[in-house]
């Protein structure tokens, strides 16, 4: 386990790896508002023992990665995907595997879409393509993160109960809730140069225009995706599946938006199947 600070292209990229670097890599893209550590140290090490090259990293406006004002985002979607590809080359990898969730999904999409040659499959959980006849997010998403902008960011325990809430309507009804996720949101928040920055995700455009495309992906696809996902429901799996070309799915029963521990067996099981193969040409 190794953590680096990337500067390229005038902004800075935390990232971290776990494994050999002969491995095949696997790159793991995080969701709105969420740092890496949310990819946990033992989910990475896991996949590593199972002989991946793992890289997980900050977003951009989250962890010690480069940060913007709040309610400013200087860049796009596109930008944050083409992170992804500036990460790989900090690595010198020419190609790896994306495992990406929720946002980080949808930014795997233009990853494949933008820069085929770099990705050798794709991994994504709970997210979509966002297709315009889909279902919405549940009331109960809406309510919860309509009050972020009632929170004094710099108020730690402020802070720490929001997120640890918010985990907490995500979940689905078939795990117990996590308790882990305190020590996580601590973790985040000690790690953060500016917390509330991590809000920008929500305002940041551009893109979309590549999720219409969804069925040009030719890179081997796993879909995996929870029936309880209450900000991106279960019918978005369904769909991105049948969008991608020989898309396999993985439908977590009982399962909300969350990497609940208690499904980490059939999660990492699934990405080290999809992961083996598909060698470079």
């Amino acid at each position: 386990m190794s953590e680096r600070l990337i500067q390229i292209d005038g902004i800075e990229l935390c990232a971290e790896s776990f494994g050999q670097p002969a491995d095949p890599a696997v790159l793991l893209v995080m969701g709105a508002q969420s740092s890496m550590v949310w990819w946990e140290e033992d989910f990475c090490r896991r996949l590593a023992e199972a002989g991946r090259f793992v890289i997980r990293y900050d977003n951009r406006d989250t962890g010690r990665s480069t940060v913007y004002e709040p309610g400013q985002p200087g860049y796009t979607f596109v930008d944050m995907a083409d992170d992804a590809i500036r990460v790989l080359d900090a690595y010198g990898i020419g190609q790896a595997h994306f495992v990406g969730i929720s946002m980080g999904g949808m930014l795997t999409q233009m990853a494949a879409l933008r820069h085929p040659g770099r990705v050798r499959s794709v991994t994504l959980i709970s997210s979509s393509n966002f297709a315009p006849d889909l279902p919405p997010m549940e009331q109960k998403v809406v309510d919860y993160f309509s009050n972020a902008g009632e929170i004094d960011w710099t108020d730690k325990e402020a802070v720490l109960a929001f997120n640890v809430g918010k985990w907490d309507v995500l979940a689905g009804s078939k795990n117990p809730f996590d308790d882990n996720i305190r020590r996580l949101a601590e973790l985040e928040w000690d790690r953060a140069r500016n917390p509330a920055s991590m809000n920008n995700h929500g305002l940041v455009t551009g893109g979309f225009e590549y999720l219409s495309r969804t069925a040009e992906i030719a890179a081997p696809a796993l879909v995996i995706h929870g029936t309880e996902d209450p900000i991106i429901p279960y019918e978005h799996g369904v769909r991105l599946a049948e969008a991608i070309p020989g898309a396999e799915l993985l439908t977590l029963e009982g399962v909300g938006h969350e990497l609940h521990p208690n499904d980490w067996d059939a999660i990492l099981g699934a990405i080290v199947r999809r992961t083996s193969g598909n060698r470079p040409a």
